[in-house]
């Protein structure tokens, strides 16, 4: 099971972090996303962490402003999100696979098994 935490109102320019628990699952040894779908739009990949120590991944909008983590001792992904934007509006979704994908297929929401229910960012102008 995955939890996801963490959305809610900014302005533009401040942070948010959000936090995805895992229960039941095998948290270290997993694969972990990020994923985001905005109203009216297709669901997108914002951030990935492979098993643990082997890499991190991000969408080119987010670069250099998001920052994907995860604490194996709490069983819990996280995603700094700095310097938002309007544009960051959107309901934050977490996603885990059991399996070792290759770098290429976890930018896809197919490569996910597991998903939260998701957590609303507003970002205002």
């Amino acid at each position: 099971q995955l939890q996801a935490s963490g959305g809610g109102l900014v302005q533009a320019g401040n942070s948010l972090r959000l936090a995805c628990a895992v229960s039941g699952l095998t948290f270290r040894s997993s694969t972990m996303g990020w994923f985001r779908q905005a109203p009216g739009k297709e669901r997108e990949f914002v951030a990935a962490s492979r098993m643990s120590g082997s890499g991190t991944f991000y969408a080119d909008s987010v670069k250099g402003r998001f920052t994907i983590s995860r604490d194996n001792a709490k069983n819990t992904l996280y995603l700094q999100m700095n310097s938002l934007k309007p544009e960051d509006t959107a309901v934050y979704y977490c996603a885990l696979t059991e399996k070792n994908p290759i770098v290429s297929w976890l930018y896809t929401s197919g490569a996910y098994e597991y998903w939260g229910q998701g957590t609303l960012v507003t970002v205002s102008s």
